[in-house]
């Protein structure tokens, strides 16, 4: 990693579409180095927070402040994934997890990145397959290409929405590991919908829920991530998870 992971601080955030407000007045700090993950119903404004902090929404939608621990801007050190896997239909595997690289350093800085490109691909399970194209590939393995892109590009903040979600059981398991091995040292957030993913990667749970919505923690994590699934701690405190995801949340 090239640069080092600063904290994240948002303050006072609001997204707006059509006038009517998704959320407004969220703070969230993001540790230095720390992973949190963020929960929340369907539609609560889980994916359009991350979206404000990538620096994805339209200025007339969002509001809020955004800060970094080193007082350095924010923009430029983000990588992003989201929901959909983004891919460019006309460019192949290998040159799809190169995008980044080619858009801001032009085909030199393309051909400079193909071997790391080529050991990230193979470690997601996906040597072999570079010069394929999208439309040949599974939904599966087309979000296991944008999770490469993702680790490919280095950056000291990653924003992911649901990376793990098109995947099967065993292939899910294994690049959740993955995922913590090489993004150790970043500051992680990741918007999903399964509790016991969260518990098992977070160093911190988030929920977003209620009407206006709020964020509200939860219980840390026991232990470090990635957590084995066979740990009765984990167990307990999925049960304990969930009810905290059917409570209201707090008033701000």
């Amino acid at each position: 990693m090239t640069q080092e992971a600063p904290s994240v601080f948002l303050r006072r955030a609001a997204v707006r579409f059509d006038g009517r407000p998704v959320f407004e007045g969220l703070d969230l700090d993001l540790p230095a180095g720390r992973w949190i993950c963020l929960l929340g119903e369907s539609g609560v404004g889980k994916s359009s927070l991350l979206r404000l902090i990538a620096g994805l929404c339209a200025p007339q939608e969002a509001q809020g402040t955004l800060s970094c621990s080193d007082g350095l801007p924010l923009a430029g050190r983000v990588a992003y994934m989201g929901q959909g896997d983004l891919l460019a239909p006309w460019a192949t595997v290998l040159q799809n997890v190169l995008l980044g690289a080619r858009l801001r350093g032009g085909r030199s800085a393309e051909r400079a990145g193909q071997a790391r490109a080529r050991e990230v691909l193979a470690r997601v399970g996906l040597a072999g397959r570079e010069d394929a194209l999208p439309a040949q590939l599974s939904g599966g393995m087309r979000q296991r290409v944008a999770l490469a892109r993702t680790l490919f590009e280095d950056r000291p903040v990653v924003l992911m929405d649901e990376p793990f979600s098109a995947l099967d059981a065993v292939t899910r398991h294994r690049l959740q590991g993955l995922a913590v091995e090489l993004l150790h040292g970043r500051t992680v957030l990741m918007v999903t919908h399964d509790p016991l993913e969260a518990l098992r990667l977070a160093d911190r749970i988030e929920v977003l829920a209620g009407s206006p919505p709020r964020l509200r923690p939860v219980m840390p994590p026991v232990g470090r991530a990635p957590r084995p699934l066979d740990d009765p701690a984990l167990a307990k405190q999925v049960e304990a998870l969930l009810s905290a995801l059917g409570a209201p949340a707090a008033a701000a």
